[in-house]
């Protein structure tokens, strides 16, 4: 009975002293800019962005939102390119409690539309670049009433970013942020090949932090960090949330384009020492290395989310002889990463996605979650604080996913007598191309409205500059003309976003199935020319 009352009457539960001992992505903003208010947090091109006016910038913002109606459970979402709003959007979204829902700014209206339906969309903040998309998507959407635009065109209901951080009005009052409290939602390619809201907490992202720490060769006060991977993507806001715990500077590179001489330009003229990139983008880079070295200083290169070659991990190890190589694997639904390959044996278990990081525990076990002896192939499964709360809206879509108190990854692993891990195949047909995930069922769905195709099965081929290209076998409509697949790619065009597309056509007498009628897609491969 004495340990239960341990904090009764002793100002435990005050309200200000529970919020001066959150740990979050906003409390550790808040702890930059009064220990190093001067010091660069942001930079972009010629901007740079200090820690007290990354602070200043995103309370503003947040007190702009809560005065139009924003509050604690809304979901905003954010249509932006990597730029410094981008966080500060992400920032002001979550210092009133609401939820960042994060989108692909490649898709098409109709995907959009879906996002912001399934989640209930108040807000979206975007950019001049993008405000077409979001103003035609607000049109059809009667609850997202409020269009935030930076730089945009005037119009009805559209506010202009920059005045709203300009605007005086009272402050919102201060939100309690706990490890539970839903921070982000990000959409990911579900069974039925719509996509899933995946609900990231607080202490998800903090997880992440901590995992994002250890992934780093050394602990220095000079780090810099540049973040490449499109914010949308789990791998680029968590990196950034990683960089912000840690009071890391982060340069922020465009991710509208991908140039690697630029790129290379950037790292050396920034003294940039550690960067993640998708192994297409490593392959450029080093290309263009060789072609006209650069004086860079990295000390950690990371790369995730498509499979790399040891030809190009090599490559990676000999260009860049200073830095320390780390394979970083995981999924979105675990905030994302959940094992490392770190340098020192990045060539010693080449194809190996490492061990599992601390944060977590995983078994490998068989259909019937039992565990396979070490050697035999099994789907991973986990448990840890990095594992999201579920999806978004969707409860049997979650007790699934959770079936037996452990998340199911769908990556059928083996493990070795090192406890390293090998990924052997995705049970879900997932594509991964360019660092793009893409849903075979998704795309089968469009494609078969084609009126010349009768059957569809769509997978991936390795494809040595994407990692995977998408492959639409196909079955013809008796006696009609056959799209090419520029044509095909053309009809596709107002349907899904264009590294979904399909780049090659196989034309097929008739789709291998088995007894049940499932497509034989590992026949399919295997006959792949």
């Amino acid at each position: 009975m004495a340990q239960q009352s341990i904090g009764l009457g002793l100002g435990f539960e005050d309200p200000e002293i529970s919020l001066a001992r959150q740990d979050n992505w906003n409390s550790h903003l808040a702890r930059h800019a009064e220990n190093k208010p001067d010091e660069p947090a942001l930079t972009y091109g010629d901007r740079v962005q200090t820690w007290q006016q990354a602070h200043d910038r995103v309370h503003a913002l947040a007190d702009a939102l809560h005065r139009r109606g924003v509050g604690a459970g809304d979901r905003v979402l954010v249509l932006m390119l990597n730029r410094p709003e981008y966080i500060e959007s992400a920032l002001a979204i979550t210092a009133i409690g609401a939820i960042v829902v994060t989108v692909n700014f490649r898709l098409t209206p109709a995907e959009m539309e879906y996002q912001a339906t399934d989640c209930g969309a108040k807000a979206v903040i975007t950019e001049r670049a993008l405000q077409t998309l979001a103003t035609a998507v607000s049109a059809t959407v009667p609850e997202l009433s409020l269009v935030v635009v930076l730089d945009g065109e005037p119009g009805d209901g559209v506010l202009d970013y920059d005045e709203l951080i300009a605007e005086s009005g009272d402050p919102h009052p201060p939100t309690p942020l706990t490890a539970e409290t839903p921070a982000v939602i990000m959409y990911t390619s579900g069974t039925t090949g719509r996509p899933k809201g995946a609900v990231l907490s607080h202490g998800n992202l903090l997880s992440q932090c901590v995992t994002v720490l250890r992934a780093a060769k050394e602990r220095r006060d000079d780090n810099i960090a540049m973040a490449v991977p499109p914010m949308f993507h789990v791998a680029g806001l968590a990196g950034v949330a990683g960089n912000m715990f840690a009071g890391i500077p982060t340069v922020i590179y465009d991710a509208g384009s991908f140039d690697p001489g630029a790129l290379l330009d950037q790292l050396a003229a920034e003294k940039v020492t550690s960067i993640f990139l998708v192994p297409a983008m490593w392959q450029a880079v080093c290309a263009e290395q060789l072609r006209q070295p650069r004086e860079v200083v990295l000390r950690t290169m990371s790369w995730g989310a498509a499979p790399a070659t040891p030809s190009l991990l090599r490559t990676m190890a000999e260009t860049f002889p200073e830095a320390e190589t780390v394979a970083a694997f995981g999924q979105t639904e675990m905030s994302p990463v959940t094992c490392l390959l770190l340098g020192e044996d990045a060539i010693r278990k080449i194809g190996s996605v490492g061990k599992p990081v601390p944060a977590i525990s995983y078994r490998i076990v068989d259909p019937l979650m039992e565990d396979v002896p070490v050697g035999e192939v099994g789907e991973i499964v986990y448990r840890g604080p990095n594992m999201m709360l579920g999806y978004w809206n969707k409860p049997e879509e979650t007790k699934k996913a959770f079936a037996g108190g452990w998340f199911h990854s769908g990556d059928l692993v083996r493990e070795d007598e090192d406890g390293f891990l090998w990924v052997v195949d995705r049970s879900k047909d997932m594509i991964i191309t360019g660092g793009e995930n893409v849903y075979s069922a998704e795309v089968e769905a469009a494609v078969a409205d084609h009126e010349a195709i009768v059957d569809v099965a769509v997978y991936g081929r390795p494809d040595d500059k994407w990692g995977e290209a998408v492959v639409a076998a196909v079955v013809a409509r008796p006696d009609a003309p056959r799209p090419t697949v520029d044509e095909l790619r053309d009809f596709l065009g107002d349907k899904l976003a264009r590294y979904k597309h399909p780049t090659v056509l196989r034309w097929l007498d008739e789709l291998p199935r088995n007894t049940s009628g499932k497509v034989l897609k590992t026949s399919l491969r295997n006959t792949d020319d």
